[in-house]
């Protein structure tokens, strides 16, 4: 079967407008021009409140929202635009992937559940999918070193870069830890 079949392009939508939601600014900006690039007409919020409010007064067709925001969780932003647009396509982002959120994400109204970081690439995909079939595989998925990496990483930035509390958290020595970290990302 050919993966061309799952994926409707943007220009088959009268309503462009993406809203992207996520506290990561660096991320969220890569992605926003990535997005503009492939025919999106995007906005941006970095939280919940924010988030909110772009909903009401746009009232987006797409969304990408990341379940853990600084302010609250994106669960809230996803009802939000289930409420005011139905027929919106709606992706969830994480750095913390698991079956109960993805659950709760899927209940809620989002059609597809990616785990940070996720490409530019990926997210039109899942936007642009066709509901009603499987999708394709991805074609260049992260190995199994390179997500325990950038876990480890996250976890790190979360604690504010305290290294013997990230040890704590992942339940790892502090100088196993201290090693992985002085190390280049994998491929």
């Amino acid at each position: 079967m050919n993966s061309t079949e799952n994926v409707k392009k943007i220009t088959d939508f009268s309503n462009k407008s993406l809203l992207i939601v996520d506290d990561d600014n660096p991320f969220r900006e890569r992605l926003a021009r990535a997005m503009e690039k492939k025919g999106f007409e995007v906005s941006q919020a970095e939280g919940v409140k924010v988030g909110i409010e772009v909903v009401k007064s746009k009232k987006p067709a797409f969304a990408v929202v990341d379940l853990r925001l600084d302010d609250g969780n994106g669960l809230e932003v996803v009802k939000q635009i289930q409420t005011t647009n139905p027929d919106s396509r709606i992706i969830m982002l994480t750095g913390y992937g698991n079956i109960s959120t993805a659950v709760a994400a899927i209940k809620e109204g989002a059609i597809d559940y990616l785990a940070k970081p996720a490409d530019a690439d990926d997210v039109e995909k899942a936007l642009l999918a066709n509901p009603n079939k499987k999708p394709a595989p991805p074609e260049n998925p992260m190995s199994a070193d390179r997500v325990k990496w950038e876990h480890i990483h996250r976890v790190f930035e979360l604690c504010n870069r305290n290294v013997s509390e990230t040890a704590r958290r992942l339940k790892m020595h502090r100088r196993t830890l201290q090693r992985i970290l002085s190390k280049r990302s994998p491929k």
